[in-house]
């Protein structure tokens, strides 16, 4: 009797062992399929990438910048040609 016992807790054991290999194994082909869906998913719906955005909010930076810098200027020189000081 304690043969048969062991060895239907071994048998049984074994079979936890693979159902929790298998459930990982699915979990994982689980995440990778979903995974290449959103990926597709955003590929289709043309969305930015985070490198394309930061660049161009960099690039507006940048020319706000200058705008202001050349807003200043045409000002002192507006004052400069009538003769006052620029606000």
């Amino acid at each position: 009797m304690t043969q048969t016992t062991n060895r239907i807790f071994d048998d049984f054991a074994k079979l936890m062992t693979d159902a929790a290999g298998a459930a990982d194994g699915m979990k994982r082909e689980a995440e990778t399929m979903i995974k290449g869906q959103a990926e597709r998913f955003l590929r289709e719906m043309d969305v930015v990438s985070r490198e394309d955005f930061e660049a161009v909010k960099a690039m507006a930076q940048k020319a706000r910048e200058e705008n202001e810098a050349l807003s200043k200027r045409i000002a002192d020189l507006e004052a400069k040609l009538s003769g006052t000081t620029p606000a």
